[in-house]
């Protein structure tokens, strides 16, 4: 079988959707890559900053690497801005929607609430921005360690001087999170919070 027989899903038979699992799970193997190359995309993306959006993001996982962070943290602080040429205006979500069935939940949190954070550093500069829009989630169990991810990783992470390291030495980590089972409550970890910093790496 090349394709499958029905124009309509509910016409569909046993074998086309067996055909079909059979596809998409050896599609669902690749994910790392795309999401690798997807990186290499933000270049063509927003501009006007010291370093490209690629910059910004390799330097948020090599100062999180370098922190001690564990390997969750280290591709949450990666991809956690993987959205913003597709979402634009909610690219926190559409990174934490990517990140969600393979990471601790409380990196998912951190990544899809860090654009309300971030306002704490510039949103006082601008009209209709409201710096304090992390209040809102004020008391939710993540909400220091989305503050020290934007602290040190994120808002800190725009400097051409700094000597990141190359995104072929994340790209292992990636393809490792990405082949864990979907959704493996071992990973998940719901309610479970983890340092952002352990033992500093040169």
């Amino acid at each position: 079988m090349e394709r499958v027989s029905f124009t309509q899903m509910k016409d569909g038979t046993k074998e086309d959707y067996e055909f079909l699992t059979a596809h998409e799970i050896d599609h669902t193997k690749h994910t790392a890559q795309r999401l690798l190359k997807a990186l290499v995309e933000l270049d063509e993306g927003l501009s006007g900053y010291q370093i490209t959006r690629l910059g910004h993001s390799i330097q948020s996982a090599t100062r999180a690497w370098r922190d001690g962070a564990d390997t969750d943290w280290i591709v949450a602080a990666l991809l956690h801005d993987i959205g913003d040429i597709y979402a634009p205006y909610n690219h926190d979500e559409y990174a934490a929607t990517i990140l969600k069935p393979f990471v601790r939940e409380q990196c998912t949190w951190v990544v899809a609430t860090h654009g309300d954070f971030q306002m704490l550093y510039y949103g006082h500069h601008l009209d209709g921005f409201d710096e304090n829009k992390r209040e809102r989630h004020r008391g939710h169990t993540y909400f220091d360690d989305c503050a020290e991810f934007c602290e040190r990783w994120d808002q800190a992470s725009f400097d051409p001087a700094y000597d990141t390291l190359p995104l072929e030495f994340f790209a292992p980590m990636v393809e490792g999170v990405f082949a864990r089972k979907p959704y493996d409550p071992d990973v998940i970890q719901p309610g479970t919070r983890i340092p952002l910093t352990g033992t500093p790496r040169a």
